[in-house]
């Protein structure tokens, strides 16, 4: 099965850090400490938020799909020191699928990836993983984005310059992130798109790559149908990772999640 991330994951650091607006790891920082770990993140990535929580001497494992990613965590964690590589447990695997025999505080999805779900089937195996790997009393949080529907249907066959920055290693060298919108499923809830990654040295184009990007996007009733089947009761729920209130202003939808006490008449059964 082709890595659809091998192309961002190049980019992906160096892209992420240019945006100020995003301000999710506090949040999850913040939820570590509050559980004291252990914690799981599912589709870790880059481990743009997993070493920084095990920077906070808490255990965390990390699980994701695509290698490119996983190389470029790997990479990084080598340069850690030894206390904190050892805090820090990765594998490959499935959002849908994945199992171990360990079971967590806290688990953590962080920056969109539920969005990267596209069927009910593969959204509700998703949050069964996460429910799956909860300790007594654990946590689940994860954030997708509030749709925005005029621009979610707006603007196909456009291409948008997104992000630009400067490679760290080589100030000469820019990179722009363009997406290119394809198309829009309205019954499916989902759009297609490229991310365009051009390289310039001054104004002369020297490298372009191309990346797939398909998102789902969820309304408020679809998430709350799903963590009723996942048996997931919301303890928390927010409009930012900044605890704004969920609201009809709100850019994002954020929870916290316990798994639903079982009624008497269950446990008997």
């Amino acid at each position: 099965m082709p890595d659809l991330y091998r192309v961002s994951a190049k980019y992906y650091d160096e892209a992420y850090a240019t945006l100020e607006d995003l301000r999710d790891l506090q949040f999850y920082l913040g939820m570590a400490r509050r559980t004291g770990g252990p914690v799981l993140e599912l589709a870790c990535g880059t481990g743009r938020v997993l070493l920084p929580i095990a920077e906070q001497g808490l255990r965390i494992d990390g699980v994701d799909s695509s290698p490119a990613m996983l190389a470029q965590l790997q990479h990084k964690l080598a340069r850690e020191p030894q206390h904190i590589r050892e805090l820090v447990e990765i594998a490959s695997g499935d959002l849908r699928s994945y199992r171990s025999r360990r079971k967590y505080a806290l688990v953590i999805i962080p920056f969109r990836p539920l969005q990267h779900m596209y069927t009910v089937e593969d959204q509700l195996a998703a949050l069964n993983t996460a429910a799956f790997h909860l300790a007594s009393g654990g946590l689940l949080t994860f954030d997708v984005f509030y749709p925005r529907f005029q621009s979610l249907l707006a603007g196909v066959g456009e291409e948008t310059l997104e992000l630009q920055w400067t490679r760290k290693n080589d100030p000469t060298t820019a990179i722009r992130r363009y997406l290119r919108k394809e198309s829009v499923d309205k019954i499916n809830q989902n759009f297609s798109a490229q991310f365009i990654y051009r390289t310039y040295q001054g104004d002369k184009l020297i490298e372009e790559e191309t990346a797939p990007l398909k998102m789902a996007y969820y309304t408020y009733p679809h998430l709350r149908a799903l963590f009723l089947l996942a048996g997931l009761d919301i303890v928390e729920e927010y409009g930012s990772c900044e605890k704004a209130p969920l609201d009809n202003d709100s850019k994002e939808m954020v929870f916290v999640l316990q798994r639903a006490a079982r009624k008497k008449s269950e446990r008997k059964n």
